[in-house]
C-alpha cells in the first residue's frame, strides 16, 4: 500500500521561507514523477512543481525563481523549498507520485501553508 506523508507546512510572514517534505512508503517505482500541488479555498488544485526520477523539473510560472523541488530517490522523499513567500501562496499543499510502471497516481493528505501579509 502506497503512503505519502507530508510535513513542513505552517504559518509564515510574507517574504519568509518554508520547506515541505514528502516521504513515500510502499513504493517500488523506479520510473515516476513526484510533485507538489496546491489548492486554495474556492480554487482548483494546481501543479506547483514536479520532478521525474531522472531529474527533470517543471514549475508553475507563479513560483519560478522562488520555489525549488528536489528529491532523494534513496529515501523516496521529495522536498519543496519555498522562498520569498507571498500571501497568494496560501493553500493546502499536496504531495503526489505518479508511477509510469502501473500508470497510477497517489496523493498525500495535504499540509496547510499560510502566508500572512
Amino acid at each position: 500500500q502506497v503512503q505519502l506523508v507530508e510535513s513542513g507546512g505552517g504559518l509564515v510572514q510574507a517574504g519568509g521561507s518554508l520547506r515541505l517534505s514528502c516521504a513515500s512508503s510502499g513504493t517500488r517505482f523506479s520510473n515516476n514523477v513526484m510533485g507538489w500541488y496546491r489548492q486554495a479555498p474556492g480554487k482548483q488544485r494546481e501543479l506547483v512543481a514536479s520532478m521525474t526520477s531522472g531529474g527533470s523539473t517543471n514549475y508553475a510560472d507563479s513560483v519560478k525563481g522562488r520555489f525549488t523541488i528536489s528529491r532523494d530517490n534513496a529515501k523516496n522523499t521529495v522536498y519543496l523549498q519555498m522562498n520569498s513567500l507571498k500571501p497568494e501562496d496560501t493553500a493546502v499543499y499536496y504531495c503526489n507520485i505518479f508511477s509510469f510502471s502501473n500508470n497510477r497516481g497517489y496523493w498525500g493528505q495535504g499540509t496547510q501553508v499560510t502566508v500572512s501579509s
